[in-house]
């Protein structure tokens, strides 16, 4: 890999972090004034017309029959599990609790692009992936952050299979493009969810969310659901799924951070020193044979 598509691969997914690091402040919002079904997997919908104007405007071709099984796989992971059980924990966690925990999907991204992709990250790789996660663990367990209930065990479970989404979706987007594989994702999977949203639709939230409460619910809908995917599979295809997978660990901290400035969560001096840890391992790892 030359050392143009190296730097192109961080750049569009560090595009990609930026827009997925206001995932979860977000949520913390919109679940305030609707159901979790509603926003969990209402903004499927919106997100797949969306898909659709750019396939027909574009004239893109129907995948191939194969490929729709991993668009299948990209669809369960990213469209339907990680955004309904995400919702699910931010409407009884902090924004802070739920970061720290994401932080594991870089070495859930790495492991299943080992399987998927055949890449074999080096020691250096790992030791810094290692040192990068226990951090964001100690982190979490020094705040009183550790407990594991249902809320904890969803968002586990959602960074696992997201974390194969994303491998698959960095292997699907060399074949058929970058936004092309997103699209296809949401649109294979909003079918599924139209009736269950339809039923979740209540008319009294409708009627009673304030701006703050469709603003985040359209970001969710527009950025998370398909243009941040756009740039992180982009940068996953061109820098390598396991490298740019490193820039994962500075979400965590990127949404706590939004959480200060958006939701006035506390932001304290031992956040900063485990935010710089966890960028030095970014870097070591991202140099990482």
């Amino acid at each position: 890999m030359d050392e143009r598509n190296h730097l192109s691969g961080f750049v569009w997914g560090m595009l990609g972090v930026l827009c997925f690091s206001l995932t979860l402040p977000a949520t913390n919002v919109a679940v305030q004034y609707f159901n979790s079904t509603f926003v969990g997997l209402g903004r499927t919908i919106p997100a797949s017309l969306l898909a659709v104007l750019f396939l027909i405007i574009n004239k893109q071709p129907v995948p191939a029959k194969k490929q729709f099984r991993d668009l299948f796989i990209i669809a369960f992971g990213a469209v339907l599990i990680f955004p309904l059980l995400t919702t699910y924990a931010m409407a009884d966690l902090p924004v802070s609790h739920g970061a720290v925990e994401l932080a594991l999907l870089p070495l859930a991204t790495a492991f299943f692009a080992m399987i998927i992709a055949n890449e074999r990250p080096g020691l250096k790789f790992w030791i810094a992936s290692s040192i990068a996660s226990l951090s964001v663990i100690i982190y979490a367990f020094t705040l009183g952050l550790g407990t594991i209930h249902l809320a904890d065990m969803a968002l586990i479970v959602s960074v696992i299979i997201l974390g194969l989404s994303y491998a698959m979706g960095a292997k699907l987007a060399k074949e058929i493009g970058s936004w092309q594989t997103i699209a296809w994702s949401v649109i294979i999977g909003a079918p599924l969810f139209f009736i269950p949203v339809i039923r979740s639709i209540r008319v009294e939230e409708i009627l009673a969310a304030p701006i703050s409460g469709w603003v985040s619910f359209i970001y969710l809908a527009v950025i998370s659901q398909f243009l941040a995917y756009i740039f992180w599979y982009k940068g996953l295809s061109v820098g390598g799924i396991s490298k740019v997978s490193q820039l994962q660990y500075l979400q965590p901290f990127l949404m706590i951070t939004f959480s200060f400035l958006f939701l006035n969560e506390v932001f304290n001096l031992y956040t900063i020193i485990i935010a710089v840890v966890t960028v030095s391992c970014v870097i070591i790892g991202k140099n990482a044979a």
